[in-house]
Protein backbone atom coordinates (compact mmCIF):
# COMPACT_ATOMS: atom_id res chain seq x y z
CA UNK A 1 0.00 0.00 0.00
CA UNK A 2 1.05 3.29 -1.22
CA UNK A 3 -0.27 6.54 0.01
CA UNK A 4 0.63 10.18 -1.69
CA UNK A 5 0.47 13.56 -0.49
CA UNK A 6 0.81 16.59 -2.95
CA UNK A 7 1.73 19.65 -2.18
CA UNK A 8 3.13 23.14 -3.38
CA UNK A 9 0.12 24.53 -5.53
CA UNK A 10 -1.17 27.79 -5.80
CA UNK A 11 -1.64 30.32 -7.65
CA UNK A 12 1.42 32.40 -10.03
CA UNK A 13 1.54 34.65 -12.77
CA UNK A 14 2.14 33.96 -16.39
CA UNK A 15 5.98 33.03 -16.53
CA UNK A 16 6.55 32.01 -12.81
CA UNK A 17 7.46 28.91 -11.01
CA UNK A 18 6.31 26.85 -8.40
CA UNK A 19 7.63 23.48 -7.47
CA UNK A 20 5.35 20.55 -6.61
CA UNK A 21 5.98 17.81 -3.60
CA UNK A 22 4.29 14.42 -3.16
CA UNK A 23 5.41 12.53 -0.03
CA UNK A 24 5.09 8.79 -0.39
CA UNK A 25 4.70 6.41 2.58
CA UNK A 26 4.84 2.62 2.25
CA UNK A 27 7.74 0.59 1.75
CA UNK A 28 7.54 0.25 -2.00
CA UNK A 29 7.95 3.55 -3.30
CA UNK A 30 11.80 3.04 -3.92
CA UNK A 31 10.93 0.12 -6.78
CA UNK A 32 8.10 2.04 -8.24
CA UNK A 33 7.77 4.67 -11.39
CA UNK A 34 5.70 7.78 -10.18
CA UNK A 35 4.64 10.23 -12.30
CA UNK A 36 2.79 13.51 -12.43
CA UNK A 37 -0.72 14.25 -14.04
CA UNK A 38 -3.00 17.23 -13.86
CA UNK A 39 -6.70 17.53 -15.00
CA UNK A 40 -8.16 20.92 -16.07
CA UNK A 41 -11.81 21.57 -16.08
CA UNK A 42 -14.06 19.84 -18.62
CA UNK A 43 -10.66 17.96 -19.78
CA UNK A 44 -9.47 14.87 -19.27
CA UNK A 45 -6.47 13.27 -17.13
CA UNK A 46 -3.31 14.03 -18.95
CA UNK A 47 0.11 12.96 -18.28
CA UNK A 48 2.62 15.52 -17.12
CA UNK A 49 6.02 13.15 -16.64
CA UNK A 50 6.81 10.16 -15.21
CA UNK A 51 10.06 9.10 -13.87
CA UNK A 52 11.33 5.31 -13.58
CA UNK A 53 12.07 4.17 -10.02
CA UNK A 54 15.92 4.81 -10.25
CA UNK A 55 15.67 8.72 -11.41
CA UNK A 56 17.49 7.74 -14.46
CA UNK A 57 14.78 7.64 -16.64
CA UNK A 58 11.68 10.66 -17.72
CA UNK A 59 9.58 11.20 -20.41
CA UNK A 60 7.89 14.50 -20.66
CA UNK A 61 4.75 15.41 -22.38
CA UNK A 62 5.76 17.64 -25.25
CA UNK A 63 3.66 20.62 -23.86
CA UNK A 64 5.84 20.79 -20.83
CA UNK A 65 9.59 19.84 -22.25
CA UNK A 66 12.22 22.31 -20.99
CA UNK A 67 10.18 24.22 -18.62
CA UNK A 68 9.27 20.89 -16.22
CA UNK A 69 11.68 18.87 -14.35
CA UNK A 70 10.69 15.50 -12.21
CA UNK A 71 13.02 14.47 -9.97
CA UNK A 72 12.83 12.15 -6.82
CA UNK A 73 14.88 11.88 -3.57
CA UNK A 74 14.15 7.87 -2.78
CA UNK A 75 15.86 8.50 0.57
CA UNK A 76 12.93 10.93 1.12
CA UNK A 77 10.09 8.86 -0.48
CA UNK A 78 9.43 12.31 -2.65
CA UNK A 79 9.25 12.78 -5.95
CA UNK A 80 9.22 16.63 -6.92
CA UNK A 81 8.29 18.54 -9.96
CA UNK A 82 9.73 21.64 -10.84
CA UNK A 83 7.15 23.68 -13.24
CA UNK A 84 9.28 27.18 -14.82
CA UNK A 85 7.69 29.36 -17.05
CA UNK A 86 4.16 28.40 -16.05
CA UNK A 87 1.46 29.49 -19.07
CA UNK A 88 -2.30 29.98 -18.30
CA UNK A 89 -3.00 26.30 -20.20
CA UNK A 90 -0.95 25.07 -17.50
CA UNK A 91 -3.57 25.47 -15.17
CA UNK A 92 -5.29 22.34 -13.87
CA UNK A 93 -5.42 20.03 -10.77
CA UNK A 94 -1.80 18.33 -10.73
CA UNK A 95 -1.76 14.39 -9.22
CA UNK A 96 1.08 12.15 -7.48
CA UNK A 97 0.48 8.33 -8.99
CA UNK A 98 2.61 5.62 -8.23
CA UNK A 99 2.98 2.21 -10.57
CA UNK A 100 3.74 -0.90 -9.56
CA UNK A 101 6.44 -1.08 -12.37
CA UNK A 102 9.96 -0.01 -12.33
CA UNK A 103 9.47 2.20 -15.81
CA UNK A 104 8.12 5.23 -16.60
CA UNK A 105 4.47 5.31 -18.25
CA UNK A 106 2.36 7.73 -19.23
CA UNK A 107 -0.73 5.69 -19.58
CA UNK A 108 -2.89 6.40 -16.06
CA UNK A 109 -4.31 3.03 -16.06
CA UNK A 110 -1.20 1.26 -14.76
CA UNK A 111 -0.74 3.64 -11.76
CA UNK A 112 -2.54 1.91 -8.97
CA UNK A 113 -2.19 5.11 -6.23
CA UNK A 114 -3.32 8.56 -6.44
CA UNK A 115 -3.07 11.22 -4.55
CA UNK A 116 -5.77 13.57 -3.92
CA UNK A 117 -4.33 16.44 -6.05
CA UNK A 118 -2.80 20.39 -5.28
CA UNK A 119 -4.39 23.66 -7.57
CA UNK A 120 -1.81 24.84 -9.94
CA UNK A 121 -3.76 28.11 -11.55
CA UNK A 122 -1.70 30.75 -13.71
CA UNK A 123 -3.16 34.54 -14.07
CA UNK A 124 -2.65 35.91 -17.31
Amino acid sequence: QVQLVESGGGLVQTGGSLRLSCAASGRTFSSSGMGWFRQAPGKEREVVVSINWSGSSTTYADSVKGRFTISRDNAKNTVYLQMNSLKPEDTAVYYCAATSRYGTSPLPYDYNYWGQGTQVTVSS
